[in-house]
């Protein structure tokens, strides 16, 4: 049944935004009337069957991390009471609180009535539904334990938000604590360095090295900051645009494992996306390796995923995974330990959960304590501009205050 996203005005003269299902518009107005809304705006929401078969989905309607966490876990509880997927879809759309995550869910209810399976529904929404995604979704219809399988997907729905969460919260006082110092200093560099500069031109006296310093950075400061100001934001803009390009940003990904710290946080990261994505496919009944071919799509890092490249080549060939994992060099002896010990007694999969958890912890309490020792280093970093600009401030004036003196 088609869909259609309006603007109505209601009895009490407010403006409503949302999406209807009607057969025709003439029905979907009248469907409004009945309501007691009065129709300003109508239009037909296509759905990628209806016009590009699974590139862009249905346009404007998409759902954010959060919404998609608490409908994947709300399906998984209405498929598990043993409701249909298509009532369990419905109800969904009916307490769907935003009008684009219901028009998207109108969409894909539209397919599931139409005799197509859920993962191919959900696939023609790349932009809300990841690889990984539609594939544990196909997995359970195909075992029949789509519940089951939607709730590990929820719950892992759920640990990748907590961790970007914790991430965005974790940096938020730095951040702040950052821009403040920027915006202080630039602040005295700009105001109240020229003005001192002004009063000691006309003193007959050599100033401290410090201070002619700053008045030459506080020159340069008022002459380029403009340019600065616009050179900076372009830098940045090249840079992403460069980064779309697979030469350059195999550059910079290797660039990035190669910094002490930061390589191995970001190998951290990725080697426990990868074994918790393992985890899980293989654990809904997926082959092992189709689903390193899914997990290679959660990787951030182009080296890292040439790696896993390299080991489904040689899984396909015969080879272990353990092996096939020791012979790109990536991973640690620990890791390829308890892969080869998971292989060999037939619990890779509780393993991979294993090694998914430790390399988690390992990076949560690294990132913390990464962030611990960040901020008192810029607080000593910025406390030493600050007290720079003071010295270079006081000395002539000490000096003249002196000279006054004698």
């Amino acid at each position: 049944m088609p869909t259609y996203r309006y603007v109505a005005l209601a009895a009490n003269g407010t403006r409503r935004r949302d999406v209807v299902q009607a057969d025709s518009e003439r029905q979907a107005r009248q469907r409004l009337r009945d309501q007691g809304l009065f129709p300003r705006k109508l239009q037909r929401v296509e759905t990628d069957h209806q016009a590009r078969a699974a590139h862009t989905g249905t346009r404007g309607a998409r759902m954010d991390a959060t919404q998609l966490t608490l409908v994947t876990r709300q399906l998984a509880t209405l498929i598990e009471a043993g409701i249909p997927i298509g009532d369990a879809l419905q109800a969904l759309t009916d307490q769907a609180e935003k009008p684009r995550a219901r028009a998207l869910l109108l969409a894909v209810l539209d397919r599931v009535r139409e005799g197509y399976s859920l993962a191919d529904s959900l696939r023609a929404h790349p932009t809300t539904f990841s690889t990984l995604y539609c594939a544990l979704v196909a997995a359970g219809e195909r075992a029949g334990r789509l519940a089951v399988v939607l709730e590990r997907l929820a719950d892992y729905l759920e640990r990748v938000q907590a961790q970007r969460q914790k991430a965005r919260t974790a940096l938020v006082y730095p951040t702040v604590l950052i821009v403040v110092s920027v915006g202080v200093v630039i602040g005295l560099m700009t105001y109240v360095v020229p003005r001192l500069a002004d009063q000691f031109a006309n003193a007959d006296m050599t100033l401290p090295w410090i201070t002619r310093f700053m008045i030459a950075l506080s020159e340069g400061l008022q002459s380029s900051g403009l340019w600065l100001a616009i050179v900076v934001p372009l830098v940045i803009v090249a840079i992403n645009r460069a980064l779309r390009r697979a030469a350059f940003r195999r550059r910079w990904d290797a660039g990035l494992l190669r910094l002490p710290r930061i390589g191995e946080l970001v190998s951290l990261l990725d080697t426990a996306r990868l074994t918790r994505t393992l985890a899980i496919l293989t654990q809904s009944g997926i082959p092992l390796l189709d689903a390193l071919r899914v997990s290679r799509d959660t990787l951030g890092n182009c080296l890292l995923r040439e790696s896993v490249d390299h080991i489904a080549e040689r899984v396909t060939t015969g080879v272990s995974l353990h092996k096939a994992m020791a012979e790109v060099g990536r991973f640690s002896p620990t890791m390829l330990h308890m892969v080869a010990s998971g292989e060999a007694s037939g619990r890779l999969e509780n393993m991979l959960e294993r090694i998914a958890d430790n390399q988690e912890t390992t990076f949560n309490r690294r990132v913390d304590m990464a962030l611990a020792l960040f901020e008192p280093l810029i607080i000593l970093a910025m406390g030493g501009v600050v007290l720079a600009i003071v010295l270079s401030i006081l000395l002539p004036i000490m000096r003249l205050n002196g000279a006054m003196a004698i």
